[in-house]
């Protein structure tokens, strides 16, 4: 008997577009800036740190489920020397994933029930829909209002139900590099205040702010800090995406809860990274630098763009520059970034992806974590397609 057809979760999503293009930027030859990894190694002190643990007798075998004690020991004492609050406990709130992207699936399928809404501001990076829905969950979206990004809470509140299990922040924001401030933690506070809802604060560009601004965390909100799943990445800090190692911390309650589902995902995340991260941790001056030299690739960027056409949108903070393009094309975006692949050399991605229905506000967004010289290389290319 042949094998009946097999019915898809998610019948309607393909490839990522972030795949997607970075597969084209390989077969056109194409200057990278679509997908958000840097072209530059991590810090030396790293990678020399990998290399001597990964020879060191014992570290070849697991980690203990919750990460290495030593490491969790260090990102309590960094939590609470960025935000001002009371060190996180590395035994009871402290969880180190695969990656914040393995964080964040753990906590929706932690707690997120069939039929439970989760508020998801859009645009929104593409992982959070999907992820919502193999659980069974609604993901109810509240579109942040354009050109700044910034959340109108007066539709927050309208979206909040009895439903509502959970709110998705993002700051700094992918693909906008909008940053909250601390009125709007208090705000959303104030609205939460007497719901069970929970939150989850995907924060894995908090090190990457600009213009004198200042990271706003949900752990420096009381109300929001007692409910929330707060997610960081090393890889974004440290220029390493493909070590994909994060963590998350939260209230001992929601980190039992996250625990329970991470052991049944990757259960412990690698022996000699994780032992690495924990020699460097302490080096403040790792990641208090990023601030400024990321503010630096920004600029720079923005000059080399001044003459392509491209309206540049304000960017507070991560690695990302949206740009209106209508002085040179009037198709959609998705038409748009594929002719700069092919055509101009340099890929890039269309904003509509991050809309769950494909919306086109005549947007792309460029990675500027990049060398110098390839920035020149694609703003050169963008003035002259080829």
């Amino acid at each position: 008997m042949p094998l009946p057809p097999l019915v898809s979760k998610l019948p309607d999503v393909g490839t990522s577009i972030f795949a997607v293009m970075s597969q084209l930027a390989a077969e056109c030859g194409a200057i990278n800036l679509a997908q958000g990894f840097p072209d530059y190694d991590p810090p030396q002190v790293l990678t020399e740190a990998l290399a001597r643990h990964a020879t060191t007798p014992g570290h070849q075998q697991y980690a203990p489920m919750p990460g290495l004690l030593r490491l969790r020991e260090q990102i309590s004492r960094k939590t609470a020397l960025l935000y001002g609050v009371t060190p996180p406990d590395p035994d009871t709130e402290i969880t180190v994933t695969s990656g914040a992207t393995e964080a964040l699936y753990a906590v929706l399928a932690a707690v997120v029930r069939p039929g439970d809404e989760v508020l998801v501001f859009e645009p929104a990076y593409d992982l959070y829909g999907p992820a919502i829905r193999l659980q069974g969950g609604v993901p109810v979206y509240v579109p942040l209002r354009l050109p700044d990004f910034r959340p109108d809470w007066d539709l927050v509140a309208a979206a909040l139900t009895p439903r509502t299990r959970l709110v998705l922040l993002n700051t700094p924001h992918n693909p906008s590099g909008a940053v909250l401030t601390a009125d709007d933690l208090r705000t959303l506070g104030r609205l939460l205040e007497n719901t069970a809802t929970l939150v989850l604060s995907d924060e894995v560009y908090e090190h990457m702010v600009f213009d004198g601004r200042q990271h706003r965390s949900a752990r420096q909100e009381p109300t929001l800090a007692e409910r929330s799943f707060v997610l960081s990445s090393f890889g974004k800090t440290y220029h390493a995406t493909g070590w994909k190692v994060g963590y998350c911390v939260a209230p001992p309650q929601l980190t039992a809860e996250v625990r329970r589902v991470h052991q049944f995902i990757t259960f412990a995340v690698s022996t000699p990274t994780q032992h690495a991260l924990a020699d460097i941790l302490a080096d403040t001056s790792l990641y208090t630098t990023l601030p400024g030299f990321y503010q630096r690739k920004r600029d720079q960027f923005a000059a080399l763009l001044h003459a392509t056409g491209f309206e540049l949108l304000p960017t507070q903070g991560a690695y990302f520059q949206l740009a209106r393009y209508q002085q040179l094309s009037t198709t959609d975006d998705v038409t748009f970034a594929r002719y700069l692949t092919r055509e101009a050399g340099v890929a890039v991605v269309p904003v509509s992806a991050f809309y769950h229905d494909g919306r086109d506000h005549g947007l792309i967004r460029f990675c500027f974590a990049k060398r110098d010289e390839t920035l020149v290389a694609a703003a050169t290319r963008l003035r002259s397609p080829r």
